[in-house]
């Protein structure tokens, strides 16, 4: 998207991550997505009156990991209490971190060479989920409200950065690797498609070299589709109300998927709206320097360093290999991929399959052992397997595991003989006799034709190089 002529955008992102532990964060009520509405609660998460809030150990380690992940610097800190009276905080109050986050500063390199600033990536807890029933789904219109308190007191890092972001590929760049941090640090998930990653933007305009202008909040973006599409979105809305001669207000916004639009939720909130003071319940956390030490001796590779030992054995790659680069090191697969080149497999086919098949069925992957992904790539790159029997048995592997080649053999996955081949292609030659009069001619795309033939009557069962083979030795 480009703006009208003379104007950038200045962007900011607000990420919110879920921690990985098993337990909430001040009381013991399990940290578990998708179970059944207000079952994970107890007096703690619900702020009753009398109940006392009791710090988990685990997301302070993973809060320091995430810290040293972006380079931050990590000391002293405290909770504070932020009150707003909204339904889905039962307490009329979040434990949050204010003026002493326990991470401080930070940077984060993107893989076109730009650096994001880090201010802050501070501990608090969750909120619950409120749900609008009607027509639109928003508060606004709806019959009634739901509130689900399972999600509240769920631990949570949220991650500001620096208002250094110039366009929505960049803030999809910055959420992209910012993600694949965070599960290398083994801190979140990274599902964003259940809440575990929340991203806020805050969206402003200016004229280059000039002071930033007033902001917005675009608020709880839930994909990075949403993130680029509401970002460009509310920048042009700006520019263009600038231009005729508006002023933009200080707000907080919603994107709708649906309408492709932002619209006014409230006015935005500065701190002293937020009444922020100490929370008497939790002392001060003072991380010491072995403790500090335990957590950064404990993180393994970062996403950045993980690419460049992969760019340096695959080598120059075309786009569409550099984009499933991306998926497998986003997603931490490249394990696979590396045993895979161990064992000669083509870059190419390792890259493609994990970035495929193994990104369609993330939850299962912990069924598939890189043996097995090795030994089905080496399958279908000698040939004993078609691309599409390669395909089935790492969807099979990957929700029951087990043994390629006994997966292979089960299916009835046994490649066709030479001379069966031959036998087919004869017959579909003399059924599609233009078409081969055609391609012997020099049409190309007819190639793929026969080869699409030949995989339909052999029911997958016939190697592609083969049929490729085959069919350049007759014309």
């Amino acid at each position: 998207m480009t703006l009208p002529e003379g104007w950038e955008m200045v962007v900011g992102l607000e990420v919110h991550t879920e921690l990985k532990t098993a337990t909430k964060m001040f009381c013991g009520c399990p940290n578990e997505f998708g179970a059944e509405a207000n079952t994970h609660i107890c007096p703690v998460c619900l702020g009753l009156p009398g109940s006392l809030p009791v710090l988990n150990v685990r997301a302070v380690d993973l809060a320091m990991a995430i810290g040293f992940a972006l380079h931050s610097t990590i000391g002293f800190s405290t909770f504070h209490r932020k009150n707003y009276f909204y339904p889905d905080m039962p307490k009329d109050y979040q434990i949050s971190q204010y003026d002493l986050p326990i991470n401080k500063g930070g940077f984060l390199d993107l893989p076109d060479g730009s650096r994001v600033s880090i201010e802050r990536a501070h501990l608090e807890e969750d909120t619950g989920k409120s749900t609008h029933l009607g027509a639109s789904g928003r508060i606004r219109g709806a019959d009634r409200s739901l509130v689900d308190y399972n999600r509240s007191g769920v631990p949570l890092v949220e991650i500001v950065s620096g208002p250094d972001i110039r366009s929505s590929a960049q803030a999809r760049a910055y959420a992209s690797e910012l993600r694949g941090i965070l599960i290398a640090a083994g801190a979140s998930d990274g599902r964003m498609e259940e809440g575990s990653m929340r991203i806020d933007a805050n969206v402003s305009v200016r004229h280059p070299d000039e002071p930033f202008g007033t902001r917005c909040e675009i608020k709880n973006l839930n994909s990075l589709r949403s993130l680029v599409r509401a970002i460009d979105y509310e920048a042009l809305r700006q520019s263009e109300l600038l231009d005729a001669g508006g002023t933009i207000r200080q707000e907080t916004r919603h994107w709708d998927e649906n309408l492709e639009a932002t619209s006014t939720m409230r006015t935005k909130e500065e701190a002293e709206d937020y009444r922020y003071f100490r929370e008497p319940d939790l002392v001060d956390l003072i991380p010491d320097a072995a403790w500090r030490e335990r957590v950064a001796l404990s993180l393994g590779a970062m996403p950045a360093q993980r690419r460049a030992s992969l760019l340096a054995r695959l080598g120059e790659l075309p786009a569409a290999q550099r984009d499933a680069l991306g998926v497998v090191i986003d997603l931490g697969f490249d394990h696979f991929v590396v045993a895979a080149l161990d064992a000669d497999v083509d870059g190419g086919l390792a890259l493609a399959r994990a970035a495929n098949e193994l990104a369609s069925d993330v939850e299962h992957v912990e069924n598939l052992s890189t043996e097995a992904y090795v030994v089905t790539l080496t399958m279908e790159q000698n040939g004993e397997l078609s691309a599409t029997q390669a395909k089935t048995v790492l969807l099979e592997l990957l929700t029951n595991g087990g043994d390629p080649r006994a997966v292979a053999l089960a299916k009835g996955f046994e490649q066709l003989s030479s001379d069966s081949l031959e036998a087919t292609l004869d017959g579909l030659i003399a059924q599609y006799s233009d078409e081969w009069s055609r391609y012997r001619g020099g049409d190309e795309k007819l190639a793929q034709f026969f080869i699409g033939q030949v995989m339909k009557v052999t029911r997958g069962q016939a190697n592609g190089k083969a049929v490729i083979a085959q069919l350049q030795s007759r014309r």
